[in-house]
């Protein structure tokens, strides 16, 4: 099942790219959590007024996506894991996660800084190394909604070191996210609504 299975809208105001035959688990062992990011992503819209909201621990727009996949039973969720030699036990504690479901792991990466998609992806190595998730998703924005933020005089909020697309990639490429199959959506200039 390759990206075309998702919707129209989606394909159309996103940009898409996926690594080892993610949508095709998606769609084949998850269908609800599957129709959920769609169901979330279609309903989405970047309104100016999120982008003029003050700064906080959670952005409005990362905090309005987040609150879409809350209603739909995804949960924040950090996982208690160990390595045990002979009977010597370690913890290696890994970062909430920030929307969990079934053994779907999803990532909303708004306006933090670009070594946030380094913990992403590695916690994503891992947790789908020790069985614990079979895919994981990031939602960030494009590269190109820049020039509206710039328009807005908002430019020097959502700077080249922030989390976009264009530094999200070329960590998967390099293998960031080792063997787990990622599923990551660009917010587009498409989505955006004066309000």
């Amino acid at each position: 099942m390759p990206i075309s299975a998702l919707s129209p809208f989606i394909q159309s105001n996103y940009e898409i790219h996926e690594w080892r035959h993610a949508s095709a688990i998606l769609a084949s062992d998850f269908p609800q959590e599957f129709a959920d990011i769609q169901a979330v992503l279609e309903g989405f819209r970047l309104r100016r007024s999120e982008v003029f909201a003050p700064g906080k621990n959670k952005s409005d727009v990362a905090g309005s996506i987040d609150a879409d996949f809350t209603a739909r039973g995804w949960v924040e969720k950090k996982f208690t894991t160990q390595i045990k030699v002979d009977d010597h036990i370690m913890d290696t504690p890994t970062h909430k996660v920030d929307c969990v479901k079934n053994r779907v792991a999803l990532e909303i990466e708004w306006n933090n800084k670009d070594p946030f998609f380094d913990r992403d992806l590695n916690n994503f190595r891992l947790l789908f190394d020790l069985r614990a998730i079979s895919v994981g998703v990031i939602i960030t924005r494009c590269s190109e909604l820049q020039t509206i933020f710039n328009d807005l005089g908002k430019g020097s909020s959502y700077g080249n070191s922030t989390t976009h697309m264009l530094k999200l990639v070329p960590r998967i490429e390099g293998g960031g996210g080792g063997g787990c199959p990622l599923l990551v959506f660009g917010i587009s200039p498409l989505l955006y609504v004066e309000d």
